[in-house]
């Protein structure tokens, strides 16, 4: 829920991974087998807040789905920073552009972070990197690699584009065509700031 600001974190590595990275936790619902195992550190760490405890039968027909490892954790979200803030001091970033799947930006997001990558942005047609789904399939990494979305002063496609440009990035899109670059190519690493679009 972007307005309010909550979000879902989902396993006890991507909690930890949220807890890490500074994210606020509201409350936690846990598969009451797990309350003196995997999640009891997470408890502890997350201090004063409810606990909320079921059986893992329970769990699933409350949620509507099967709980990875058991545990949820209801937390607050941080306010996005600027475009400006999120490219500085970068010289590798990806763009999402209007990727709406949160399957595929979770996975777009571990692979930036196995990349190296030193931030992501998004174009407003992307689906949110803190929807469950995504979290959850990035493992935690939403929550390491800095990352904002263009917004309506910087729209994308021609002042995102102008923006990039101005701070020294040259862009370059992944195709599969035969007169394409190889991603191996020494002249994409001797770019000094590229910003990589991906969508």
């Amino acid at each position: 829920e972007p307005k309010p600001g909550i979000f879902i974190a989902e396993s006890p590595k991507v909690i930890e991974r949220a807890l890490d990275a500074g994210y606020e936790p509201i409350s936690m619902l846990v598969e009451h087998r797990h309350i003196e195992t995997q999640a009891k550190g997470l408890i502890t760490r997350c201090g004063d807040i409810p606990v909320y405890a079921a059986e893992y039968e329970v769990l699933t027909k409350l949620t509507g789905f099967a709980l990875t490892r058991g545990m949820l954790c209801a937390m607050h979200r941080k306010k996005l920073p600027s475009l400006t803030d999120v490219c500085k001091n970068t010289n590798r970033i990806v763009i999402l552009e209007n990727v709406m799947n949160p399957t595929n930006v979770g996975a777009i997001f571990r692979s930036a972070a196995a990349l190296n990558m030193d931030a992501i942005l998004l174009t407003k047609g992307c689906s949110d990197p803190l929807y469950r789904r995504s979290v959850r399939v990035s493992m935690g990494t939403v929550f390491q690699i800095p990352w904002t979305y263009f917004d309506k002063k910087t729209k994308w496609p021609v002042q995102g584009m102008e923006s990039l440009s101005e701070m020294g990035y040259k862009t370059v899109a992944m195709a599969l065509r035969n007169d394409s670059v190889e991603i191996r190519d020494p002249k994409l690493k001797a770019e000094e700031k590229l910003a990589i679009i991906l969508g």
